[in-house]
């Protein structure tokens, strides 16, 4: 039994550590899925057996849950700018602009709200108590890369000289913080009187798909004069709008039309085009009509397929610089990106991943197919290299030093914010650099959960040893419901302002909320409220900023107060 005895016992052994890290998170995890009341803590159920393993003994080598800590926090992290990456600086535009704004005077408030409880609770001449808030602050709003940069930080302004253990203040914050989101967003229906059945029918009457994005398909026949003896590409230029157009009946011949094809009166050709620009291009080319050749369109040998973009080569180019038409002889009528359809505009990029409907003659559909790849089992292979050389730079931007007059130590961005920084950049613009980002979303949430887990498992493994004496004979209860504060405040501020002041329809402010506290249970509660993807589109539009400036801030914080 001794070999049994010291895989608990023995610290410095591979075995003992291995197993100390697969029993924490397989009972966080599984703990984790228990509901009460329909909520669940998820994953970050194993900070909470780490600790209860941290306290009893079952631990491991500083050096160890040091390193640990550090890779899983940089994996996740950076698997998150990824996936966040491409759609970081979209999410300004339009609509979203005001819902980000929000969104950031929540982080905001959420600050000023946690110094106002330092102040008013607590000794301000302990040095421990400042960054025991800023982990309060983290459980609060359930955000778990923000404790990691705030912990990052800590370490580079005093060198170790001080034990903070601020994954005490965040354990003991994070379960009201999940409750406090969800009641303080029952509580804005309340205080602005929404009924739940009008917020349905609004968005029954309203939620319909961007006209300027939504392709629309249309069989058309030719009667403005000014058309007649001018070629597509001539037609295109005038219009000043993408126009698509698949097929032309001319002299009774169905043909895949190209740029320098001339259009005629009388010509009838299945066109497509913005949702929005369907009416104007309908009054420059003629009326829409339902045409007798659509049986025999599709006996012609003409196909139309859905091909996945998969050759590297093609990641970065721009569609009206391909020349599909005058080359291949085929057109590219939508393009599919994470599940939403979009209109082939000519200036629109592709990228690995992307999913794009061409129709033209079988052979040179074929043609167009081998050059995009359109292999599946390319996209199940993860950019391992890109990911690395992503993680290298952003480990480099965050170890440069810019100082500050009046600071203590320089300013970095850290091991958080340096990676998540350049891995949103190269999510968006690596193709410029020949780097493909793509990968499964399984992959991508594998990767991201690994790194989580293995942080969160070190964070409570490491503060477990001192967490009774915190919660019990310090100031426990203090962290709980000053996080309390720090939570709902405000939420209910802002969220009665973007009901009362913007007209937010509830559910997205339910989910605006949730992305900007970037809590998954938060959402899950909002979407199964809802039978419209309200509250998800509000989340996503939301959560890339929010997790940045969450990131951000925890180093600001850290630097600027903690340090002085």
């Amino acid at each position: 039994m001794d070999w049994f005895i010291s895989l608990f016992t023995r610290q410095d052994t591979v075995a003992h550590i291995a197993l100390l890290y697969s029993i924490v998170i397989a009972t966080g995890i599984y703990l984790g899925k228990i509901k009460i009341g329909g909520i669940s803590l998820g994953v970050t159920f194993v900070l909470f057996t780490g600790i209860i393993a941290g306290h009893i003994g079952f631990t491991a080598p500083a050096n160890i849950l040091d390193f640990t800590r550090d890779f899983g926090l940089v994996l996740f992290v950076f698997c998150i700018g990824l996936q966040v990456g491409p759609g970081f600086f979209e999410s300004f535009k339009k609509g979203g602009v005001t819902l980000n704004v929000l969104s950031c005077m929540i982080i905001l408030l959420n600050i000023f709200v946690m110094f106002a409880c330092y102040y008013i609770f607590f000794d301000t001449k302990d040095p421990k108590n400042l960054p025991m808030m800023v982990g309060t602050l983290f459980g609060a709003v359930t955000n778990t890369p923000g404790l990691g940069a705030a912990n990052g930080a800590l370490q580079s302004v005093f060198h170790n000289r001080l034990n903070f253990d601020i994954a005490n203040g965040y354990a003991c914050a994070y379960p009201l913080g999940v409750l406090g989101m969800i009641a303080a967003t029952i509580a804005i229906k309340y205080i602005c009187h929404i009924n739940l059945k009008d917020e349905d029918e609004k968005l029954n009457a309203t939620e319909v798909e961007n006209p300027e994005s939504k392709p629309h398909p249309m069989f058309l026949k030719v009667q403005n004069n000014y058309i007649a003896g001018k070629n597509l590409q001539e037609i295109t230029q005038f219009l000043k709008r993408d126009i698509v157009c698949t097929s032309i009946m001319h002299d009774g011949n169905v043909e895949t039309p190209k740029r320098d094809t001339i259009f005629q009166l009388g010509d009838e050709i299945h066109a497509v085009c913005a949702e929005s620009d369907a009416k104007a291009v309908q009054a420059f080319i003629g009326p829409e009509i339902e045409p007798q050749w659509r049986e025999e369109e599709q006996k012609q040998p003409m196909i139309s397929r859905r091909i996945i973009i998969t050759n590297s080569a093609m990641n970065g180019k721009e569609l009206g610089k391909m020349h599909f038409s005058s080359v291949y002889g085929v057109n590219v009528t939508r393009i599919t990106r994470q599940g939403i359809d979009l209109f082939a505009s000519r200036d629109y990029r592709f990228l690995v991943g992307d999913r794009v409907m061409v129709v033209g003659h079988e052979d040179n559909v074929n043609q167009v197919t081998e050059m995009m790849g359109n292999s599946v089992k390319r996209l199940d292979t993860p950019n391992i290299a890109t990911i690395f050389i992503g993680i290298i730079l952003g480990i480099l931007l965050g170890s440069i030093p810019i100082a500050i007059p009046g600071m203590p130590a320089p300013l970095k961005l850290g091991i958080a914010g340096g990676p998540l920084i350049i891995a949103i950049l190269i999510g968006r613009y690596g193709y410029k650099f020949k780097l493909v980002t793509y990968t499964t979303t399984s992959a991508n949430m594998m990767l991201r959960e690994i790194g989580l887990v293995l942080f969160l498992a070190s964070v409570g493994i490491k503060a477990g040893a001192g967490f009774w004496n915190t919660v019990v004979q310090g100031d426990g209860l203090k962290y709980v419901y000053t996080g309390f504060l720090i939570t709902v405040i405000p939420i209910l501020i802002i969220g009665v302002i973007a009901r009362v002041k913007f007209h937010f329809n509830y559910y997205t402010i339910m989910g605006m909320i949730a992305g900007t506290c970037t809590d998954p249970p938060a959402l899950a509660y909002a979407s199964s409220m809802s039978s419209h993807e309200a509250p998800a589109i509000a989340y996503s539009t939301v959560y890339p900023l929010s997790m940045f400036l969450r990131i951000l801030s925890a180093e600001i914080i850290v630097l600027f107060f903690c340090g002085i």
